[in-house]
């Protein structure tokens, strides 16, 4: 039954000077979309609300604390509701600690638009999750 109900989920977008940190998720074939590049964020637990999760979920991932995530929007489908916030990062990558995950980086609109990124340590450029693509786009049509 399960199933049936899909997943809650909270991701941020996190521009900094004109880029996209984002996240290689680790290369495993039994987690979703393996080895492809995304927005940091995960599950929202049970009795929180989407902000909270949303600023649990970066520090747990990066050790950034969020400061007023603004809703950017919701993206549905079968499975997944995705809640999506972002907040502008204020520190420079070398203050964060990846926590989870296979490689983080700044990611230019232009790779968004093709849809690959180079990761020193994967050692080769690896594609964006369709849907975390889609959404970092409508985020830069949206910004402007």
């Amino acid at each position: 039954m399960s199933g049936d109900v899909p997943v809650e989920v909270a991701i941020a977008i996190l521009p900094y000077e004109g880029k996209f940190l984002m996240q290689l998720r680790d290369n495993i074939p039994t987690i979703l979309y393996p080895g492809l590049w995304g927005l940091f964020g995960g599950h929202i637990e049970a009795g929180e609300t989407p902000e909270i999760a949303v600023v649990r979920e970066v520090l747990e991932e990066i050790g950034y604390r969020i400061e007023k995530p603004q809703k950017f929007g919701c993206y549905n489908d079968d499975r997944v509701i995705r809640h999506v916030f972002y907040a502008p990062l204020t520190v420079s990558i070398d203050k964060l600690i990846l926590g989870e995950g296979w490689d983080f980086g700044f990611i230019s609109p232009a790779q968004i638009e093709a849809g690959f990124a180079y990761s020193a340590i994967a050692g080769e450029e690896r594609p964006l999750g369709a849907v975390h693509q889609q959404i970092t786009i409508d985020f830069m049509e949206w910004w402007g």
